[in-house]
């Protein structure tokens, strides 16, 4: 698809079909996140690939914004791995999990899935219920899927402040 093109049409989907993803396609979205740009490259991020009936019952209980979607990805770092800047102790982990999320989105829609950035969640029960240790940290889910034919953009999805608003030319 061209990138122009797949951005624009690019929305978050709540209201998934119950087609299956083909494995393939879900290899595809995690060598997006394997190929994503990462601090110094060090690949801090971790993906619990949630496709098993147990495993999404388990995400619906950290957050209701899961869209019975067929498969949801848990996207994580490694607070230990994650190379912290010394000036103002930032970690980017968080930071790498929110590139590699996006690369996996767009993937998704270039495959004609749909996906959701899910960012409200419990962290401490999604920590105990997947068992994440301490240094592993939760920072999205990504309930992926077919949009169901009645899927649709929300209203504010079409709300855009102009350019001259958000950019600033020095």
């Amino acid at each position: 698809m061209d990138f122009d093109l797949l951005v624009k049409e690019r929305f978050s989907v709540r209201k998934f079909s119950d087609r299956e993803i083909a494995p393939e396609l879900v290899e595809k979205i995690l060598t997006a996140a394997q190929l994503a740009p990462t601090a110094h490259n060090i690949q801090s991020f971790r993906i619990l690939v949630l496709n098993s009936e147990e495993a999404r019952q388990k995400a619906a209980l950290c957050t209701p914004y899961h869209f019975d979607a067929p498969l949801i990805m848990l996207i994580c770092y490694d607070k230990n791995v994650a190379p912290t800047l010394a000036q103002n102790d930032l970690n980017f982990g968080l930071i790498d999990a929110c590139i590699v999320t996006t690369h996996m989105m767009l993937q998704a829609t270039d495959l004609g899935l749909g996906s959701t950035w899910v960012g409200y969640f419990d962290q401490s029960k999604t920590c105990d219920l997947f068992a994440l240790p301490d240094h592993i940290i939760p920072a999205a889910f990504l309930p992926l899927g077919y949009p169901a034919s009645s899927a649709h953009p929300a209203e504010l999805h079409y709300i855009r402040k102009p350019l001259c608003e958000i950019a600033t030319y020095l």
